[in-house]
């Protein structure tokens, strides 16, 4: 006669959590067969890679659940947006009109970063702080479209495959780790030395008029204020 082994409500819980992400490991599974993830990947600049040196310390704490699951949906995300990735931009023949484009697309990942952190921060003063950092990103995204306008360009709305990959891998640290601010605080820091880069990259092109070049410093001069008062809030935490 065989004996009966009872599992407790904690066993089971965890059997189920774990048939779960199992379940989302599947699904990952699928798509990188279906989709020659090695190609995509390849698509990811250098830069990125190294976004992960950080959370990979904590995910190495974490249990074989959560590893799974942060591990399926990362590359769920990292597939949909580099398929994504080459729609909905705008491209212009003009050499100056590519420059602002480029610049707006890091502008417009500044817009999403202090969104996220407003939406994340639980500290009354720092999230008063990122909602005036997301107000000032919109209107550096307005003036550029209007300079980009003038040049021939439309509309740019878009944001970086850079930008798109490092946020979701912040949501999902987050959802396997938790966030609190000095993690928000250095996402935005990291985010800023991404902006402060494409100003300067933007900067290096001569053929840019008097106008534009003024805007483009004047962004350029706010960034790097923005960017000395997030290491001092940093260093507080």
């Amino acid at each position: 006669m065989k004996q009966q082994t009872a599992s407790t409500p904690g066993a089971r819980t965890a059997e189920t959590s774990h048939s779960n992400a199992a379940n989302v490991l599947d699904k990952a599974q699928q798509w990188v067969k279906e989709s020659n993830v090695g190609e995509l990947l390849d698509q990811v600049p250098s830069s990125l890679k190294n976004v992960g040196t950080k959370g990979a310390k904590s995910f190495k704490k974490l249990s074989t659940t959560q590893k799974i699951v942060g591990g399926a949906a990362l590359a769920l995300g990292v597939g949909l947006l580099i398929r994504s990735s080459s729609k909905g931009s705008n491209k212009s023949d003009s050499q100056t009109a590519t420059t602002v484009q480029e610049l707006l697309h890091f502008v417009n990942d500044r817009i999403a970063g202090y969104e996220r952190a407003v939406a994340e921060s639980e500290d009354l003063d720092l999230r008063t702080y990122y909602q005036q950092l997301v107000s000032q990103s919109q209107q550096f995204a307005a003036n550029l479209n209007t300079l980009l306008q003038r040049e021939g360009g439309a509309p740019e709305t878009g944001t970086t495959l850079k930008g798109k990959l490092y946020r979701t891998w912040m949501d999902t640290k987050a959802a396997v780790t938790g966030s609190d601010e000095k993690a928000i605080l250095n996402s935005n820091v990291y985010g800023e030395e991404w902006a402060i880069k494409a100003y300067q990259d933007a900067l290096r092109n001569h053929n840019l008029s008097s106008i534009i070049r003024q805007a483009i410093q004047h962004q350029y001069d706010t960034a790097q204020r923005t960017y000395k008062r997030l290491k001092q809030l940093e260093a507080q935490q």
